[in-house]
């Protein structure tokens, strides 16, 4: 059982990711709820067919996405968090992004996650190189 508002897993991996693994992380006896999120790899982007991409990660990643967990684990009503995101050459259908929060409540809990994805996407020093079908490539979510 995890106490509340623990950081149980953040990190910045090269390894393929788990959801099942995040989920196990974040189960405590108190909570009714564990909402998971996975961000897959899409064929496309904006109407554009996409065959690869690479993620790369500047050398803090890994503390900002910890320092975006441990704000969503202050939260009083979370009790665990656990997210990861995936970083080199990706291909169709693999997971980049992995989420998962505990919380007693089902709303708290999708309000959560949400939140932590929401701000790893918004925060986190990560770039996505798309390959298109066509040749062409496009450096992407650069914040």
């Amino acid at each position: 059982m995890s106490p509340a508002g623990t950081i149980v897993h953040g990190t910045v991996t090269e390894q393929p990711l788990d959801l099942a693994a995040h989920e196990a992380a974040v189960a405590d006896q108190r909570a009714g709820a564990v909402v998971s999120f996975q961000g897959v790899v899409r064929d496309h982007d904006h109407g554009r067919a996409v065959i690869s991409l690479e993620y790369e990660g500047h050398p803090s990643a890994g503390t900002v996405l910890r320092e975006v967990a441990a704000e969503v684990a202050a939260d009083p009503d979370v009790y665990a968090v656990a997210v990861s995101h995936r970083i080199g050459p990706l291909e169709i259908g693999d997971v980049a992004l992995v989420a998962a929060v505990s919380t007693a409540h089902r709303a708290v809990a999708f309000a959560a996650c949400a939140r932590l994805v929401d701000e790893v996407k918004a925060r986190l020093p990560i770039w996505k190189r798309q390959v298109f079908a066509d040749g062409t490539e496009e450096w992407v979510n650069c914040p």
